[in-house]
């Protein structure tokens, strides 16, 4: 007999406290997203610098600022979709 299949929400919530689980046996948490930091700030670095050419210093400079457009250009999409979010449903009705 095979188990009735998990609905997202439930897919969701499983996913959520394995999360959480392993979260809380994590001693280092800096340590463990350190792979991802670095890999995050290649990427901006090759997106302003991909000859690799620049000091580094100014490369950083760079990086820096394409990252915080990039986060920028991230909040500006999400307060946009939540404007017409509240747009279109203030027009169903």
């Amino acid at each position: 007999m095979s188990k009735p299949k998990l609905t997202p929400a439930q897919r969701t919530m499983r996913a959520r406290m394995a999360a959480y689980r392993s979260w809380a046996n994590t001693s280092d948490r800096t340590a463990r997203t350190e792979p991802a930091r670095r890999s995050a700030d290649s990427r901006f670095e090759q997106q302003v610098d991909p000859a690799g050419v620049l000091p580094p210093e100014t490369r950083a400079q760079r990086a820096a600022a394409a990252r915080s457009a990039y986060f920028v250009r991230l909040a500006w999409a999400s307060a946009r979709s939540r404007q017409l979010r509240r747009h279109n449903k203030k027009n169903k009705k």
